[in-house]
């Protein structure tokens, strides 16, 4: 119970900051303008990252334990500098490789730290893997910001989960980094839900995305269940690497650049298929649930259970995946 204040207050923060991002992206003229590639139809302001930085931020800063100083640095810092290119890129559309640079950077301070992802023993090669692994979640989440709700819902209920389990191992510094994620993003959640009155921007999805990888990586389990290790970060965070790799690899079959954008995302086509962008988002909240579940009963299986609930998770995954991309293929040949 001790980190259902820090989730409160991020909450409370971010639902009162948003607002104010409104007026301030009015203002300084932050606004997505409609177009053949995105889904919303009128101009809609474009600052919710300030209202979910500020909301995570304020709230770590009030009732983050002295303890954890030094990680929380490091971690405030990524997010700082990658809300700043985000607010940069949302004024001023900066190019993808700028920002593939900065979410490098943001993880080389992590690195810094010492937060870095422990598989190999060669730290090195680990810090290789932590790099790769925090520009490719920090693009997730950018990516799944493609329709209203969306982003935030998922992040929200990732974040609940990763709570949940931090909780349960006693891991304080993780628990109140993933309560504070939780709460900002549902209270940002409220303005951001279809019909959308505002938008994250990449201000808010980078900000999002680099503090779940952090969560994935921090997150460490007390039994000698290895698989769980590093099976569970990827099974919460599954609806996120699913969708990037789907477009990666759609993009890539297709001749484009997997930084062009396009209606291509898992959530347009479960819109196509006659779900609407409403449900399709509410079925892809589902979809998040239930990985979460499935990585808290691995978390507390027995090593052969667990394997076997994560091979099961891999083909369903693999099955949709296939399923997904047939479907595109198909309405390709259609003209539709």
């Amino acid at each position: 119970m001790e980190f259902v204040p820090t989730m409160i207050a991020s909450f409370v923060l971010a639902l009162a900051l948003t607002p104010v991002a409104r007026r301030l992206a009015f203002r300084f003229g932050v606004i997505d303008q409609p177009s053949s590639r995105k889904v919303h139809t009128s101009a809609t302001p474009l600052m919710g990252g300030f209202a979910i930085y500020g909301g995570l931020v304020l709230a770590l800063l009030i009732f983050t334990p002295n303890i954890y100083l030094v990680e929380m640095l490091a971690i405030g810092a990524g997010a700082s500098w990658l809300a700043l290119i985000g607010l940069l890129d949302d004024r001023h559309e900066l190019g993808f490789r700028i920002k593939l640079v900065a979410q490098a950077l943001a993880a080389g301070v992590l690195i810094l730290a010492g937060i870095r992802i422990q598989l190999t023993g060669q730290p090195i090669l680990d810090a290789i893997l932590t790099v790769i692994w925090v520009v490719a979640i920090t693009n997730a989440l950018n990516f799944l910001d493609n329709m209203d709700g969306m982003a935030a819902g998922l992040a929200g209920i990732a974040g609940g989960f990763f709570f949940i389990l931090a909780a349960g191992e006693g891991q304080g510094l993780v628990a109140s980094l993933a309560a504070a994620i939780c709460g900002a993003a549902i209270g940002f959640l409220v303005f951001n839900f279809s019909p959308a009155s505002i938008f994250m921007g990449d201000m808010g999805s980078q900000v999002l995305g680099f503090v779940l990888a952090v969560l994935a990586i921090k997150l460490r389990f007390s039994t000698p269940l290895s698989i769980a290790t590093w099976a569970v970060p990827i099974l919460v965070l599954g609806l996120p690497i699913f969708d990037i790799s789907l477009v990666v690899f759609t993009r890539l079959r297709e001749g484009r650049s997997p930084a062009q954008a396009g209606k291509d995302h898992t959530s347009h086509r479960l819109s196509q298929m006659g779900l609407g962008n409403r449900n399709a988002v509410l079925v892809l909240y589902g979809v998040c649930a239930a990985l979460g579940v499935d990585a808290i009963v691995v978390s507390r299986s027995t090593p052969e259970t667990a394997l076997i609930l994560v091979a099961l998770t891999g083909l369903v995954g693999l099955a949709a995946f296939v399923a997904l991309e047939r479907f595109r293929m198909k309405q390709q040949k259609s003209g539709s």
